[in-house]
């Protein structure tokens, strides 16, 4: 892993942060699949694999980042060499002391380097200093880069939202307890 520093983010950061390709690439997607019987409903995701890779546009208007940040509990960067090359951004929820992740981008060219996996325990001490006890993940079903990493990380599937993302895509959440 490259020896990245982690601080909390400024207000000069937010033009490099809005500035990262927040676009991923991907080779498979978690499809949901909807049983219901008489009585029971049962909900799947089964992992497949896509014909190509496909590249995905991020779930929220990039320009609108900003804004969304101000409303954030928490906002952390990466640096690399007085470079930003990544931001996470956390929010206490209402849910007893959760730490919420909606936002994780790394730079294109420094991805799968352990960039966003420092950033996620970064993270875990930012939520541990407020008092939290669980964090959570949010991410596309496409996000498979992301779901590997969750997993590596002792994430485990803690439920979905259908339609979540302004694009009504379906939200995927992974959770893991601190402490």
């Amino acid at each position: 892993m490259p020896e990245i520093k982690i601080r909390p983010a400024t207000s000069a950061d937010i033009p490099s942060l809005i500035g990262l390709d927040h676009t991923y690439t991907s080779d498979y997607v978690w499809q949901m699949e909807v049983a219901a019987e008489e009585g029971v409903l049962g909900v799947s995701f089964r992992r497949i694999r896509l014909p190509r890779s496909v590249r995905v546009d991020y779930p929220r208007p990039v320009q609108a980042l900003a804004e969304e940040w101000s409303k954030r509990d928490g906002l952390l960067v990466a640096m690399l060499n007085d470079e930003l090359v990544g931001y996470i951004s956390l929010k206490v929820e209402a849910a007893p002391a959760t730490a919420w992740i909606s936002d994780l981008v790394v730079m294109r060219r420094l991805r799968r380097q352990g960039i966003g996996s420092g950033l996620v325990l970064a993270a875990q001490d930012w939520a541990l200093q407020h008092g939290c006890k669980r964090l959570v993940l949010e991410m596309q079903p496409k996000n498979h880069p992301a779901i590997q990493m969750a997993h590596k990380l002792g994430f485990d599937f803690c439920g979905y939202n259908d339609r979540y993302y302004a694009n009504h895509d379906i939200a995927l959440f992974f959770a893991r307890s601190l402490r």
